[in-house]
């Protein structure tokens, strides 16, 4: 049998990868028009925020059969699906912008529609890549895939602003829809190898919810899996927290310009990770990788929360940042080398959802934590004003900042007791590797 040189499995996922990288930038232009364009018309943070929920609720809910099926197609007709229907989705809003007949209601719609269809899109996407890159270059294609995200992350708000004055939002859509257009074309000239079907690919065969629970059980009989999933629950839900209020914390004692500023630098800090993950993936020991940049994650939230410090926040947010993609990376780069490819779609889709689900649940306990318990502990004649406060300060923002610190060295702790789960810790020499170091073999 002739065996063909690996630059081919990664020039046909390079090629993919512009498509992709195309789609995301004009979906990421989309989403940032459309956000401005409900607040625009409404003045409510809470519709503003449905839009956000409207996207992530289906990521949630229809992971489980999404994955399911994604397992059963070959993954160039899922991820073909999936940018179809948001293309079309895209299409249906750019009409009834053009018409002016667009409601908030049916962008609500749109939005959840388009979400689900994203969501077939993300996982064929995620697991295509182990039918195409070799084992050892994983590493790569992770870290271009995270750079795609970060490139469309940075310019969305600058060109989406221009753009709304210069084209408006019906032409931003009907550019993010030519975007759906050139990704289409991308994959359907290229070929993406079919999965080998394995024992734990076959069980629950015939029924779409018996499938859909596989992905659950093949995590819970592999330990190290699971005490990885569960310390990236625990860890997005502490994340998530943090996102949510470090806006407010900074403009506690800095301008709006500052909070530009200290975002963009959280931009280039990813950016910069992204391109370190894209040419440094391949060691051995990723799950020490995980855990470093982790317990340096948590030590930058404590830091953070410490002072009312322009330099200190913004060495922290820069640290950050920069560890962000090398963490993700890390932790896709061993689900992708420990499960197989026949599975991943179930197994990645029960993964997604467990790791999303931790969004609205901090969406629900950041405000209220924030507003009720932490800010009048530290005002001015709260209970910690004469201890704590004495620290780290009182007043606007220091509830805030107190909870950063809590956030940050619970982080910090769930980091060291994840070390000590042996299972966890020995993850990549204890489970086998289901895919060949080269893929021609």
């Amino acid at each position: 049998m002739v065996k063909h040189p690996i630059a081919i499995g990664m020039g046909v996922f390079t090629w993919i990868w512009v498509g992709q990288l195309v789609s995301l930038s004009g979906s990421s232009l989309t989403n940032f028009a459309l956000s401005i364009w409900v607040y625009q018309r409404t003045g409510s943070v809470t519709q503003f925020a449905l839009m956000t929920l409207s996207a992530t609720l289906p990521a949630i809910v229809f992971s489980p059969i999404a994955g399911a099926l994604v397992d059963r197609w070959n993954r160039k007709w899922a991820m073909i699906v999936g940018d179809a229907g948001a293309g079309i989705i895209i299409g249906a809003i750019t009409l009834l912008l053009t018409t002016d007949r667009l409601e908030i209601w049916q962008l609500y719609l749109a939005t959840v529609v388009g979400s689900t269809f994203s969501t077939f899109q993300w996982l064929a996407y995620s697991t295509a890549i182990t039918l195409l890159v070799p084992k050892q270059h994983l590493g790569r294609a992770c870290g271009m895939i995270q750079l795609a995200e970060a490139v469309a992350q940075l310019i969305s708000p600058v060109l989406g602003g221009v753009l709304l004055s210069i084209i408006q939002l019906q032409g931003i859509t009907l550019v993010d829809f030519t975007t759906f257009l050139f990704s289409l074309v991308t994959l359907l000239s290229v070929r993406v190898p079919d999965t080998k079907t394995t024992a734990a690919g076959q069980a629950g065969a015939g029924s779409l919810l018996r499938e859909a629970a596989v992905g659950w059980n093949y995590i819970t009989a592999r330990l190290g899996l699971l005490g990885l999933l569960l310390f990236f629950a625990i860890s997005n839900f502490l994340m998530g927290i943090f996102a949510l209020l470090f806006t407010p914390l900074v403009l506690s004692f800095a301008s709006t310009a500052f909070v530009g500023i200290i975002l963009s630098l959280g931009g280039i800090s990813t950016l910069m990770g992204t391109l370190v993950m894209s040419t440094w993936g391949r060691s051995q020991r990723l799950i020490h990788t995980i855990l470093s940049f982790e317990m340096l994650s948590g030590l930058c939230i404590l830091v953070a929360g410490l002072r009312t410090s322009v330099p200190l926040l913004s060495v922290a947010t820069f640290l950050f940042f920069f560890g962000l993609p090398i963490i993700s990376g890390s932790n896709q780069i061993i689900w992708q080398r420990k499960v197989a490819p026949d599975v991943q779609g179930r197994v990645f889709a029960v993964r997604r959802m467990i790791t999303l689900s931790s969004r609205p649940i901090a969406c629900l306990v950041a405000g209220p934590l924030a507003d009720q318990v932490f800010d009048p502990l530290m005002a001015p004649n709260g209970p910690l004003a004469g201890s704590i406060g004495q620290i780290i300060g009182v007043g606007s923002g220091r509830g805030i900042g107190l909870l950063f610190i809590i956030i940050g060295a619970l982080t910090m702790l769930a980091t060291i007791a994840a070390y000590h789960y042996s299972p966890l810790r020995l993850v990549e020499n204890e489970l086998p590797d289901p895919i060949a170091d080269d893929l021609t073999k």
